[in-house]
């Protein structure tokens, strides 16, 4: 029971963390910073405690900073010191706290417990290269990425990865090599960034480079793109005086699903009314891309605190519920009467 609400807080603090910054900065290194920290902290405490029934009355008190969830989840791993994805998680926030040594060792304690995850020997390995960046990958995480590509080849923090350890092997070719495959299953501003570094590896290995990959005003939406108007109901613009520089949210997510977006975009008041795209590139969460549901909610909320945690205050357009593909734009209103 402890685990459940340590596990429930770190979400609701990792979620605030997720949206704060705007969600559509696609370099190379917002990606990764996304892609390998609090989003996936997120997804695994979805995936893994659900909603339970019952809970014990004494327990009901979450607790209400990344350091006090912390400790609980400490004690709680000192009872039963077998839960894997236990000491995962706690990996992740000691991580996100910059605790890198100690994410270190409870991430080696998990890949003990579950040595055929690739998703747990990856993180292990990005630990270990994060205690000491100058050092960089060192044979053991090196070992470990390669092993969590023999388990599964598809895995794309695995190859990003080995392809950075190869690199800073001097082995460029390799590196080269096994970058390549990212390049058609990223976004196409990701991905041109990535080809940047694919083609000075090829370079220094003496081999000709890749041609380039499209930009993004020429590459085609990806599957399950929704365009979204976002406007305020008159009357309600009448009676209200909105600051332009407020924060617009816009999201999707999956109906009776988790509150985690599959897609959001951070917009101003200012920018109102508005017209935008939703598709994979705004993913919040690296493992659910819109392209991959049938179905989802769309919301738009201008936020009270400037923040993605609702809050009293907000005002929040009545939710649409659409299957995907969608036939043509979907139109929210904020302030409309539900």
């Amino acid at each position: 029971m402890v685990l459940f609400i340590v596990l429930s807080a770190l979400l609701v603090i990792a979620a605030a963390m997720v949206l704060a910054g705007p969600l559509r900065g696609h370099s190379r290194q917002a990606a990764m910073a996304v892609g390998l920290s609090v989003p996936l902290l997120a997804t695994g405490l979805y995936l893994l405690v659900g909603t339970p029934d019952g809970l014990d009355p004494g327990q009901r008190e979450a607790p209400t900073s990344m350091e006090e969830a912390i400790s609980l989840l400490e004690a709680d791993l000192e009872r039963d010191p077998l839960q894997g994805e236990g000491w995962r998680l706690l990996g992740r926030a000691y991580a996100e706290l910059g605790r890198y040594a100690d994410a270190r060792d409870a991430l080696g304690r998990a890949a003990r417990l579950d040595p055929e995850n690739p998703g747990v020997l990856t993180e292990h390995a990005e630990a270990i290269a994060s205690v000491d960046p100058e050092a960089g990958f060192t044979a053991e995480a090196r070992a470990l990425l390669e092993r969590a590509l023999e388990i599964d080849p598809s895995h794309q923090r695995a190859r990003l990865f080995l392809g950075i350890a190869l690199r800073q092997a001097d082995e460029p070719a390799r590196a080269a090599e096994t970058w390549e495959p990212l390049l058609g299953a990223l976004g196409p501003q990701a991905a041109s960034g990535l080809l940047q570094q694919i083609n000075a590896a090829r370079s220094d290995a003496g081999l000709e480079p890749l041609a380039a990959v499209p930009q993004s005003g020429d590459a085609p939406l990806s599957p399950h793109a929704v365009q979204v108007r976002v406007t305020l109901d008159p009357e309600f613009a009448a009676m209200v005086r909105l600051d332009p520089e407020a924060v617009v949210f816009v999201s999707a997510r999956v109906p009776d699903g988790p509150p985690m977006p599959v897609a959001a975009q951070r917009r101003l008041v200012r920018d109102l009314p508005l017209q935008l795209t939703l598709d994979d590139s705004d993913a919040v969460m690296p493992t659910q891309a819109l392209s991959a549901v049938d179905e989802v909610e769309l919301v738009a909320r201008i936020s009270s605190s400037g923040t993605a945690t609702p809050q009293d205050g907000d005002v929040t357009s009545p939710p649409v519920r659409i299957s995907l593909p969608a036939d043509g734009p979907v139109e929210l209103v904020l302030g409309a009467l539900r």
